[in-house]
């Protein structure tokens, strides 16, 4: 099993623009970080629509689906991303949410479940775990979430889709992660005209 952080990130590091609300869930002026995934055949699917383009883009999004057996995610991204994912969420997976605000677990068509923990980060990881199986565990967001986890050392594997955007302002994933260094190690990189896909494994 294998703990892993995935973002759209522009050239400055942002993985989303200022002013982000539930109302406007990835900033402004992050239009561009999310334009290249609407379109892929993979992520349609799971937005339970028909179409769109089938290339490696899109196969690099569907190995992530196939690969992830839960999620772990902030309040804050559970809050914006509630009703854009509207009764049948893409995560098809159990999905635990931290938060200070309790909240009964949801039962979402398609296999999706959120369930919200409020004893933190470590808490929320073994409990995705054991739902997991021998499947991954993706840490999803947003950006306070992944800087818990990747200051305590708990992320494996990071994978950056870095779109040709320079944002100016906004979220920028590694602000704030501590001043711990860690080692990596480039796994892949794939280029395609919508972003340049770069996996890194840590090392200890």
């Amino acid at each position: 099993m294998t703990v892993t952080a995935d973002f759209a990130i522009s050239l400055d590091g942002c993985i989303a623009g200022t002013g982000v609300t539930v109302d406007n869930p990835g900033g402004d002026g992050a239009e561009p970080l999310f334009e290249w995934i609407h379109n892929l055949a993979s992520w349609r699917e799971r937005q339970g629509m028909t179409g769109g383009e089938e290339n490696r883009d899109s196969e690099l999004m569907r190995e992530w689906f196939e690969a992830t057996g839960a999620v772990v995610m902030g309040r804050t991204m559970y809050d914006t991303g509630e009703e854009f994912w509207g009764d049948n969420p893409p995560f098809r997976t159990p999905v635990f949410v931290l938060t200070h605000r309790p909240r009964p677990a949801l039962v979402k068509e398609g296999g999706t479940t959120f369930t919200f923990v409020t004893d933190g980060i470590h808490s929320a990881l073994a409990r995705a775990q054991a739902a997991a199986g021998d499947r991954n565990v993706d840490i999803a967001g947003g950006a306070s979430t992944v800087r818990q986890y990747l200051g305590a050392g708990l992320v494996d594997e990071l994978q950056l889709h870095v779109v040709s955007a320079l944002l100016g302002d906004g979220l920028r994933l590694f602000d704030g992660t501590g001043p711990g260094r860690r080692r990596v190690e480039q796994v892949r990189v794939v280029e395609t005209p919508l972003a340049t896909h770069l996996k890194y494994r840590f090392t200890h």
